[in-house]
């Protein structure tokens, strides 16, 4: 029998394995684990690459019908929140006896009617600030003037704009020349004739026509829904189906909608009427001109979360510089509107807000920058209860539970 041959690996070195395999076991271990750690961190992802393309398709289609029906569905929206907030005072008085078309009529009235009062209280100081309008640009160029004999920055920029249109009427000059002569031909006086004052008071009384249009829409909606009381509540009760689990989250679902909706109208109302009666005291003390309408304009436009303090900052700002013309006194003014609107809005309607909806600050302002983007001044105003209907509706619904996390604390 031949004798093995003796071992000739070098020392130290750890001998091949007896199956043939190039590692040793040892080795060949080390790297399984190695593997299998790596593998533990990653995280397996499916994608249904159809229902995904499906889903972005569909909400695609979904924005762009919500921007391009706007001018019905934020009359919709603003009749049924506001309807959400009248509801309990009609149902009071229907305690005390008073029939609900009565009730219904009676709160109706009241609201109009306060607004009516309010709106005629302060035209007087509404039709100064618009006649003061036009007397800003004069009162801007004395001021930036310099009176030294220098050129001012207002003067140095209004020269180097003739310049740029100096330059740019003798480019194309010819082209211009035979496009004006075809309008003339043609009889098109877009071209020679000035911008007119009525074309702009056509175009504002456009507006206000619009607007009244869709102010008497959204009065008759919450009539009608005042009137209907919870006729629309038992009819999405029924639609639910025959199951008793179903028809249970349902009435949850609705019922703290109701409780979400009108905590926050609530909210809004006292925060807002607290801060116009800080801003008509302290503009009055400052002695800002047109107060009571400044002040309503505040209380206004703080509807706006995170953007209304900016916007009354900047008016009460520009008011103080038509009528003071000095730094201090707009700084003062300024500094006053923000420090209210921020005592009152960032303090205290916040804190309020996150008691009642217990959403992410965070999530709530991404989507006001999404109902900003889609619907302008109204979806800031839309935003902050429509965020809070999504939230209860997905805490409630079954496969809705990321949009759930996503907009809670």
């Amino acid at each position: 029998m031949p004798a093995t041959p003796p071992d000739t690996a070098a020392p130290g070195a750890l001998p091949p394995s007896s199956n043939g395999d190039a590692l040793h076991p040892e080795v060949r271990s080390t790297g399984d684990d190695l593997a299998l750690h790596i593998g533990a961190l990653r995280v397996p992802l499916h994608v249904n690459a159809r229902g995904l393309a499906l889903g972005v398709l569909a909400t695609i289609a979904f924005v762009f019908a919500l921007q391009w029906a706007q001018k019905f569905f934020v009359p919709l929206l603003l009749g049924i929140l506001i309807a959400y907030t009248l509801n309990p005072v009609v149902r009071w008085l229907e305690r005390w006896h008073i029939r609900r078309i009565v009730g219904a009529t009676l709160v109706t009235v009241v609201i109009v009617g306060a607004m009516a009062g309010t709106v005629y209280r302060l035209q007087g100081e509404f039709f100064n600030i618009i006649d003061d309008l036009p007397t800003l640009t004069s009162k801007v160029t004395r001021i930036l003037s310099n009176t030294t004999g220098e050129r001012s920055t207002l003067q140095q920029m209004q020269a180097a704009a003739a310049e740029i249109e100096r330059a740019a009427s003798n480019v194309g000059s010819d082209a211009r020349r035979v496009t004006q002569q075809r309008r003339q031909n043609t009889g098109d006086p877009s071209s020679s004739s000035p911008i007119r004052v009525m074309d702009w008071v056509l175009a504002g009384s456009m507006s206000l026509a619009a607007f009244m249009s869709q102010a008497t829409m959204v009065i008759f909606l919450v009539f009608f829904l005042l009137l209907a009381g919870d006729t629309f509540k038992r009819k999405l009760v029924k639609l639910t189906g025959p199951s008793l689990s179903r028809k249970k989250v349902t009435v949850h679902i609705l019922d703290d909608i109701n409780t979400s909706i009108q905590s926050y109208m609530f909210m809004l109302l006292v925060t807002n009427v607290l801060l116009a009666l800080l801003m008509w005291g302290t503009l009055r003390a400052i002695g800002l001109e047109n107060a009571g309408a400044w002040a309503a304009f505040a209380g206004v436009a703080h509807l706006m979360p995170y953007f209304g303090p900016l916007v009354i900052t900047v008016a009460t700002g520009m008011a103080a510089f038509l009528q003071f013309e000095t730094v201090g006194m707009v700084t003062l003014v300024a500094g006053a509107s923000l420090g209210i609107a921020t005592l009152v809005g960032m303090v205290v309607a916040t804190w309020m807000t996150g008691k009642i909806a217990r959403m992410n600050p965070a999530a709530v302002f991404v989507s006001l920058l999404f109902w900003g983007w889609l619907w302008g001044v109204w979806g800031l105003l839309l935003g902050v209860p429509l965020v809070m209907v999504l939230k209860v509706v997905a805490e409630r619904v079954e496969g809705m539970e990321v949009v759930s996390e996503l907009l809670g604390e």
